[in-house]
């Protein structure tokens, strides 16, 4: 594995750092050690290390901040790969913006606001990469990005670069193309937002920045919700009724000021959560015969 880091420093494809621990890479800050963390400077860079790790039979794992991700405390035997350089923006017309995968998602929604333009209010409390909200097809306040989303480039698994549309990202609640087809990596998107009211839609992204502070555990690391809310229920008050509020396993805790939140209050290991993620799931099927999907996407826990 050494000799392959060489080379690819060697061939100048951006930042590479060795033996990183995952616990500073996600928001709930556990997860174990990796053999390298890469940094590709441009979409070609990322093309010659995918090739690499291809030919080699490297396991990777291309991440935005970690946001929705519960690392194992198992090593990583492979490279994990951000996108934090993909961070051009550009407005095509006044209400077309192009963005880069590794942009941040409430920089952008914070940004488009303050230019009176309308439709990512919703992505002001979502801690991750567009990329990333792209993957999970992130949403909140009844909006997501399937709806703003017009075009997204994407890497393929052959390392072609293709133009999906909106139809072919087959978004829907949570969920999009990409994570059915995890081969293909989200390069760049292209969003169209409407005309708002400047004062008015930063109204709003204050009212909601003060509902976030009083209903959501912020003080604590944690991945937000871990479940989905089911058709015409909502996750966190099926936990709640079962008096799962403050139900800790090791350093892991069920938020007492969101039952659908789990916390990293002291110290919990990946596993701590993962267990209690499923103690709660196993509990809502025992009671409501519901079977709740998780949000988080586990890796490396082979």
């Amino acid at each position: 594995m050494d000799q392959i880091l060489d080379s690819l420093e060697d061939m100048n494809i951006g930042k590479i750092e060795r033996n990183v621990s995952l616990d500073k890479y996600t928001t709930y800050r556990v997860g174990g050690v990796c053999d390298a963390l890469v940094y590709p400077k441009d979409v070609s860079c990322l093309r010659k290390l995918l090739s690499v790790l291809k030919q080699n039979n490297i396991p990777f794992k291309v991440v935005g901040y970690g946001s929705n991700l519960l690392f194992s405390s198992k090593r990583y035997s492979g490279v994990i790969i951000r996108l934090d350089e993909f961070d051009d923006l550009e407005y095509l017309t006044p209400y077309k913006i192009r963005v880069g995968a590794g942009y941040s998602l409430v920089k952008l929604s914070m940004q488009v606001a303050k230019k009176g333009l309308a439709g990512l209010e919703f992505a002001t409390g979502i801690p991750g990469t567009v990329g990333g909200a792209v993957f999970m097809n992130a949403g909140a306040y009844k909006s997501d990005m399937g709806y703003i989303v017009q075009t997204v480039t994407v890497l393929t698994p052959d390392l072609r670069i293709i133009k999906l549309e909106n139809k072919e990202m087959n978004f829907h609640y949570r969920s999009s193309f990409l994570q059915t087809h995890p081969g293909y990596i989200c390069l760049e998107v292209v969003i169209r937002l409407d005309k708002g009211n400047k004062s008015i839609l930063e109204d709003v992204i204050k009212d909601r920045r003060k509902r976030r502070m009083e209903s959501q555990p912020l003080n604590y690391p944690s991945a937000g919700s871990v479940f989905r809310n089911p058709e015409g229920m909502y996750a966190g008050e099926l936990i709640e009724k079962l008096g799962l509020k403050g139900y800790t396993i090791g350093g892991a805790k069920v938020s007492e000021k969101h039952a659908n939140f789990i916390i990293n209050y002291n110290h919990a290991t990946g596993e701590d959560i993962k267990q209690l993620i499923e103690y709660v799931r196993e509990k809502v099927r025992e009671e409501y015969q519901v079977d709740l999907k998780v949000e988080q996407e586990f890796v490396n826990w082979e």
